[in-house]
């Protein structure tokens, strides 16, 4: 008890309340401990004022094109920033360098036209990444996720993608589910080994039923089982004009191989029976003298 009577419970949260009239709060944005929320306030760019202890930075439904490395080193301690509904574009290359504690980013709902090996390589604690909705995004670099092994929630679903390295997932080993649902993909022979992971993999995909083919008119729409048959069947039985043209030279090779076997054989057999026609005569010639 405090020696006015009151609990000391009251006089902390009296305290708190007090510190935290004190703190900045970014113009048109809310803020609560650790917390700063921008959600749709029409903002044009990042926020000025944040303050540096903040975790959890929510930024969606807002206008802003461009997201300031500079400025989010700042927040070294963030782990939660929700970006999605924005305008942000294909330069995000370096941009979360000084954020390395983030655990959750949400990128969905924006611009994006591509992802690079320099674009998460630093969120080497990342564990839930979402870009999906990005309609313009059509290339995922083989190696744009090898730095985020931590990775367990990863959404790709309704982008412009039309392939998907395997090994660009196969070596994220805590990858637990991976939306893919209502993309372009492509399905040729090139695809089959990512079909084919997607069959044997225990990771989960929401919305599995809308993971189809676009591509080739053959397979549209399609479901990724039925089509990894189908690619199975004409990929691995179908010869194309350089297999034929393979067979023609291996061919040709055996039968010119063949055909110098026989020729030395049978020089060798006419060589052989001069030989022993010569000795027979040596002996005959022999025996008569």
């Amino acid at each position: 008890m405090s020696p006015s009577g009151r609990p000391w419970s009251l006089s902390l949260v009296f305290l708190l309340g007090m510190a935290s009239e004190g703190i900045n709060c970014p113009s048109r944005c809310s803020c609560q401990y650790l917390e700063v929320n921008c959600t749709g306030q029409q903002l044009q760019e990042f926020p000025v004022d944040i303050p540096l202890d903040t975790r959890q930075l929510i930024l969606a439904a807002n206008n802003v094109s461009y997201l300031p490395a500079v400025e989010l080193s700042f927040l070294a301690d963030l782990v939660y920033l929700d970006c999605r509904k924005n305008l942000l574009g294909d330069d995000l290359d370096f941009t979360f360098i000084g954020v390395a504690k983030l655990v959750y980013l949400d990128l969905s709902f924006n611009n994006l036209t591509q992802v690079t090996f320099s674009t998460f390589s630093h969120l080497l604690s990342l564990v839930v990444l979402k870009i999906s909705d990005n309609p313009n995004l059509v290339a995922i670099e083989k190696d744009a996720f090898a730095n985020n092994t931590w990775l367990r929630h990863l959404d790709v679903s309704r982008t412009g993608l039309t392939f998907l390295d395997t090994s660009t997932i196969r070596d994220l080993p805590n990858l637990r589910l991976l939306g893919l649902s209502d993309n372009l993909w492509h399905c040729n022979c090139s695809f089959l080994d990512f079909v084919t992971w997607m069959m044997e993999s225990d990771v989960h995909f929401p919305d599995a039923d809308n993971i189809t083919c676009y591509t080739p008119a053959g397979l549209h729409a399609l479901r990724m089982p039925a089509a990894e048959a189908q690619l199975h069947f004409s990929c691995l039985t179908q010869l194309y004009k350089q297999d034929y043209v393979f067979l023609c030279l291996v061919g040709f090779c055996i039968f010119l191989a063949g055909t110098m076997a026989a020729w030395l054989a049978g020089i060798c057999a006419v060589i052989y029976e001069a030989h022993a026609s010569k000795g027979e005569e040596e002996e005959e010639e022999e025996d008569t003298a």
